[in-house]
């Protein structure tokens, strides 16, 4: 197996000067383009497994920001290591699909400043190595967590309010297809990073927005806030608390079954952003309907599922159509947004339904020689077949009758 540095000798030549070599002012020198080596290096799938010499990784790696080595056979997190510390200005880095069952805990490492996008997916990293490098990556502001298997979240201390990991740089945050069920575990996150404005959880388990779960410690108390209470009570563990900065959320393919999952959404504090499709609880609905019962619940939301911005014209024809949809069910079964919508709107009148679509058969009066005939004509079908089915009638072969409007 090949280290990165006979990878990078392999493709770009081994005889190269570094970039920034001092040439005297009176030499005109242009390196061949293939001792060149970007700031961008992608070795996917080269089935590297190590560093190689590290001096001479830094001297033709110095000027790299960003380093794609997905898809090799990196396991070795000292070998990880000497690779990142022999790039300063590094601020990209894609280990997905490496395995990385490794534990980095206790393994001396220096810090990497520069670093601001690390991206993991399935490299089946735990928890440990995951705090170690957040302690490790003062600047990250992107991590991408996704396919690691954690069906828990390992950030926060069981027994106290304080999370163990308080990462105040990171943004974003990708977690899709991690089997993680309970939302109280989520919050784990939100507490970690409580600068979090972008949160991916598609293909998650998820099945409430409930923070009541059994994850809750005894020591906490549980999440009572009525769903009319001011979002500034002092009480704890409401669905958003950890997520005050959150903007964008994708819940794509989760199990989320229930209407009042989607109102929790409603009082996320910062969110403008959702895409949420793919989850049982739209199966009754059409496209249109599902988008529209969401607009109408969720008013803080400007972008739903990708589209363009909601305008107001959109939200208020979804509110409505939200009014007139409940306004025929019991009392009981209509939310708490059914109120406001009406206090806003009014009661409105339902819709007349008129039905403007074609008669699909008229009645013709079909005359052959001395015979007339009543008939009841589809108007959907073709000339030839209505002479096929006039045959008996006229005893003319189809393809020697002709018909004539009168």
């Amino acid at each position: 197996m090949p280290s990165l540095l006979e990878a990078i000798e392999r493709k770009y030549g081994s005889d190269g000067e570094c970039f920034d070599k001092v040439l005297p002012v009176i030499a005109i020198f242009v390196p061949p383009p293939r001792n060149c080596l970007p700031s961008l290096l992608v070795f996917n799938d080269c089935d590297i497994d190590s560093a190689g010499n590290p001096a001479q990784l830094q001297d033709k790696c110095a000027r790299v920001q960003e380093l794609d080595l997905a898809q090799n056979s990196l396991t070795d997190w000292a070998e990880i290591l000497c690779i990142l510390k022999q790039m300063p200005m590094l601020k990209f880095a894609n280990l997905s699909f490496n395995m990385l069952t490794d534990s980095l805990q206790g393994k001396l490492c220096d810090s990497f400043p520069l670093l601001t996008n690390l991206v993991l997916n399935n490299t089946q990293i735990d928890w440990p190595s995951v705090r170690h490098l957040l302690n490790i990556l003062p600047s990250l502001e992107e991590l991408h967590l996704s396919l690691n298997n954690f069906n828990r979240v390992d950030l926060d201390d069981e027994l106290s309010d304080e999370p163990s990991v308080r990462h105040k740089c990171l943004k974003k945050l990708h977690f899709t297809g991690n089997p993680v069920t309970e939302w109280c575990e989520v919050c784990k996150l939100g507490r970690a990073f409580p600068n979090l404005e972008m949160l991916v959880m598609a293909d998650c388990p998820l099945s409430s927005l409930d923070p009541s779960s059994p994850c809750s410690s005894p020591e906490r108390a549980l999440y009572s806030r009525s769903e009319s209470e001011c979002e500034g009570s002092p009480r704890r563990n409401s669905p958003h608390d950890a997520f005050r900065q959150l903007c964008v959320l994708n819940l794509n393919g989760t199990l989320l079954s229930s209407w009042e999952d989607i109102e929790r959404l409603g009082r996320f504090p910062a969110l403008h952003c959702l895409r949420i499709q793919g989850c049982p609880l739209f199966e009754e609905y059409t496209e249109h309907e599902r988008r529209q019962l969401l607009i109408a619940r969720l008013p803080n939301i400007q972008t739903l599922n990708g589209g363009g911005v909601i305008q107001h014209e959109e939200r208020e024809d979804s509110e409505r159509a939200f009014i007139r949809y409940y306004m025929e069910k019991p009392e009981s079964d209509r939310p708490d947004r059914y109120s406001d919508l009406v206090s806003i709107h009014g009661r409105l009148e339902p819709l007349v339904n008129i039905d403007l679509s074609p008669e699909r058969r008229v009645k013709v009066a079909v005359t052959c020689g001395q015979n007339t005939e009543l008939k009841s004509i589809n108007v959907y079908q073709t000339v030839q077949e209505l002479k096929q089915k006039l045959e008996p009638f006229s005893k003319i072969p189809a393809t020697k009758m002709r018909l004539f409007y009168v």
